[in-house]
C-alpha cells in the first residue's frame, strides 16, 4: 500500500545538559555526537532513507535557520521547507503548525514526527517499526512510540500499555510523568510500561480534529500565526505577535493524554535521547579501559571516563568516572554521577550575564564564520572566513571602528562612497559610523583579521541597511 508520509523533524531546543559542546546558538542537534561523522539532525534525515517518505519538513528556532539550511545543503537537500518559530512554545503548537501547513497545501499526509536530537543505532529496526505503525495512522489512530525500558530511569515519562491492537500495538492506558526512583523501579519491574520517546505518527487532519477538541486556543493562535506569516526563500516565517500569544503545551498534555484513539507501538532500535554526558558515554565506543576519547587526549591509568578535546592536549592520570570536555573557551570537569546537573552551570552563566552558554568562540554565519581570538578593554580581535561569493550585510556601528587585514584571498570592500579590492597583506580601516560591507568575489575562501576598537564591542551594535540573507532586524546579533 502506497501511503503519503511526510516527516516532521523537530529541531528546536537548547540541549543545555551537554554544555559546553551544546550552546544556545549551536545546540546538540546540530553537532556531531557519539561516533557519527555528521550532526544528529543529519543522522535523523539519513535514517529516513529506508522509508518511502517525502522530503522532510523541519521546525526550528528562527535564530538557527542558517545552521539548518547549511546542514541540508551539505546533504544536497534543496527542496525542504523550514518553519521558523520566533519563540519556543513546546511541541503541541509546533506540530499543529506542521499539520495546518500540510492541509493548507491541499494535502493530508500521514505525519511522522521525529526529534532531531535522538540517537537510533539500528536503522533497519527503526524502518520496520515505523512501517508497522502506518496502518494505525491510516485507520485514524494517533500513534506514539514507546521504548522498552532497560533500567529505572527517572528522566523519562512512561506509557502504560493497554489491550493489544493488532499484532504490533496497544491502546494507551495512561501516561505517567517523570517518576521518582522508587516508582520508576516499580514501573520497570511490572514490564507493562514503556518510556515515552517523543515520536509520533498520525494523519494531519486527524491530529487537527483532536487539537481542536482539546485545545482550540492553540489551534486558533497557530492559524493566525500562519495566516499572518510569509515565505522567505525556503523559510516559512510566522506572524510573531500571534505566535507570542499562543499557549505553550506539549503534545502529550494537549492531545495524547486526552484522546481516546492513542496507540503505542513498541520501539526497540537502540534509542537514546543523549540527555546527559553519562548517557553519551553509555552509547559511545570505548577503549580497553572503558574511556571514550575524542581529540588530542592521553589517558594514563584512567578508567571509564568521557574525555573530549577540541583545541588542545588533555592528559589524565589515575582518574575514573569523570566527564572532561574542553572547548576553546570553556572546560567542564564533572563526575558521571552528576552529569545530569550540568544545567545548573548553564543557569549560573545566565544569572551572571556571561555568554559562554550562548555561542562558541567560533560562530557560524550564512556567509562563513568568525573566531574571537582575543579581547580586552576597548578592543577585540577576530579571524573571519568568508565563503566564495558570500557577502556580509551592508551595515554601520555607533560605537566601534574596524581594521581589516587580508590574510588570504581577495576582499571587495564598500567603505562609505568607495568600493575597492583588498588583497593579501593589505589592510583597510572602517571609521565609527561609516556604512560598510565586505564580500568575497573570488573562488577561494577569504581569510582576514578584524581588529575592533571602541567604547562598546557587542554584537548588537550592528545597524543593517541591506542583507542578502533576510537578516533585516537591527537587533539580530550577527554580522
Amino acid at each position: 500500500m502506497s501511503v503519503n508520509v511526510l516527516p516532521i523533524i523537530m529541531a528546536g531546543g537548547t540541549g543545555s545538559r551537554l554544555w559546553p559542546l551544546s550552546r544556545e546558538q549551536n545546540p546538540k542537534q546540530f553537532i556531531q555526537l557519539g561516533d557519527a561523522n555528521h550532526s544528529m539532525l543529519q543522522a535523523t534525515i539519513e535514517r529516513l532513507e529506508g522509508l518511502n517518505t517525502r522530503t522532510p519538513r523541519l521546525i526550528c528556532n528562527e535564530s538557527h535557520r542558517f545552521i539548518v539550511a547549511e546542514q541540508l545543503r551539505q546533504m544536497q537537500i534543496d527542496d525542504s521547507d523550514i518553519l521558523l518559530e520566533p519563540i519556543g512554545r513546546n511541541t503541541a503548537p509546533a506540530i499543529t503548525l506542521a499539520a495546518l501547513q500540510a492541509v493548507n497545501d491541499n494535502d493530508d499526509p500521514i505525519l511522522l514526527v521525529l526529534a532531531a536530537d535522538h540517537l537510533i543505532q539500528e536503522a533497519n529496526k527503526f524502518t520496520n517499526c515505523i512501517e508497522s505503525a502506518i496502518p494505525f495512522a491510516v485507520a485514524g489512530k494517533l500513534v506514539t512510540f514507546g521504548i522498552t525500558p532497560t533500567h529505572a530511569e527517572t528522566g523519562y515519562g512512561y506509557i502504560e500499555k493497554g489491550v493489544s491492537v493488532g499484532s504490533e500495538g496497544h491502546q494507551v492506558s495512561r501516561f505517567i510523568e517523570k517518576p521518582n526512583q522508587i516508582l520508576a523501579k516499580e514501573l520497570v519491574d511490572s514490564k507493562n510500561y514503556l518510556w515515552n520517546s517523543g515520536m509520533f505518527m498520525f494523519r494531519a487532519s486527524r491530529y487537527l480534529q483532536e487539537i481542536k477538541k482539546f485545545r482550540p486556543d492553540i489551534l486558533d493562535s497557530c492559524k493566525k500565526s500562519l495566516a499572518g506569516g510569509s515565505k522567505d526563500m525556503y523559510f516559512t516565517r510566522l506572524d510573531e505577535s500571534a505566535f507570542f500569544d499562543c499557549p505553550a503545551d506539549s503534545i502529550d498534555f494537549a492531545v495524547m493524554e486526552k484522546t481516546e484513539d492513542a496507540v503505542v507501538v513498541e520501539f526497540n532500535a537502540g534509542w537514546s535521547d543523549i540527555g546527559s554526558w553519562s548517557a553519551l558515554w553509555d552509547v559511545s565506543d570505548k577503549d580497553s579501559s572503558g574511556n571514550v576519547i575524542k581529540g588530542d587526549v592521553i589517558a594514563s591509568s584512567s578508567k571509564n571516563n568521557y574525555i573530549h578535546s577540541d583545541s588542545r592536549l588533555i592528559a589524565t592520570l589515575g582518574i575514573e568516572n569523570l566527564i572532561i570536555v574542553e572547548t576553546k573557551d570553556s572546560i567542564l570537569i564533572a563526575h558521571k554521577d552528576h552529569s545530569q546537573n550540568v544545567k545548573a552551570i548553564v543557569s549560573h552563566l545566565k544569572d551572571h550575564e556571561r555568554t559562554e552558554h550562548v555561542n562558541h568562540r567560533e560562530v557560524y554565519r550564512p556567509w562563513g564564520m568568525y573566531d574571537s581570538i582575543d579581547n580586552g578593554h576597548r578592543y577585540q580581535v577576530k579571524r573571519i572566513t568568508v565563503k566564495p561569493g558570500a557577502k556580509l550585510s551592508v551595515q554601520m556601528h555607533h560605537h566601534r571602528a574596524e581594521h581589516w587585514i587580508v590574510v588570504s584571498g581577495t576582499a571587495k570592500v564598500t567603505n562609505g562612497e568607495k568600493t575597492y579590492l583588498v588583497t593579501e597583506n593589505q589592510s583597510t580601516y572602517i571609521p565609527i559610523g561609516q556604512v560598510h560591507a565586505l564580500e568575497n568575489p573570488g573562488k577561494i575562501p577569504l581569510e582576514l583579521i578584524e581588529i575592533q576598537s571602541g567604547a562598546y564591542l557587542g554584537e548588537d551594535d550592528i545597524v543593517r541597511l541591506e542583507d542578502k540573507y533576510g537578516r533585516i532586524k537591527p537587533t539580530d546579533p550577527a554580522k
